[in-house]
């Protein structure tokens, strides 16, 4: 997966923070799709590598349930965690006890979504 990932980091739009991430995730039924973030003039246009990844799936009709990882790989030494629009669309489509494995060009952390979708917000509260 880190091949993957390192190539997919070339795709990345980053020409204002020059921070560069690729994603990926993988569906239960073993396909995979791919996402890297996209920067736009005005921030509040860009999206992340993750949740282009996350909509490429639900564009190919997979729905809530049907992911169980997300690999996520920064053009840096330092790990770095999902930001929190993206932990919200993960509370959205992935289940607590899914793989999270975060990258850089030279190391590799696991977690599981509980670990960091602490005190979620999903349809539940919405009851």
């Amino acid at each position: 997966m880190k091949e993957k990932l390192l190539k997919l980091l070339d795709n990345a739009y980053a020409p204002y923070s020059n921070y560069k991430v690729a994603a990926i995730v993988v569906m239960k039924d073993g396909n995979e799709f791919a996402g890297v973030n996209v920067e736009n003039a005005s921030y509040g246009a860009s999206i992340c590598a993750e949740r282009n990844a996350i909509n490429s799936a639900v564009t190919k009709g997979y729905k809530k349930g049907d992911f169980q990882a997300l690999y996520l790989m920064v053009k840096q030494d330092k790990i770095t965690f999902p930001c929190f629009i993206c932990r919200q669309t993960l509370t959205e489509f992935f289940n607590m006890n899914d793989d999270l494995y975060l990258l850089t060009t030279s190391r590799e952390e696991h977690y599981h979504m509980k670990d960091i979708l602490v005190y979620p917000f999903s349809s539940e509260d919405l009851r």
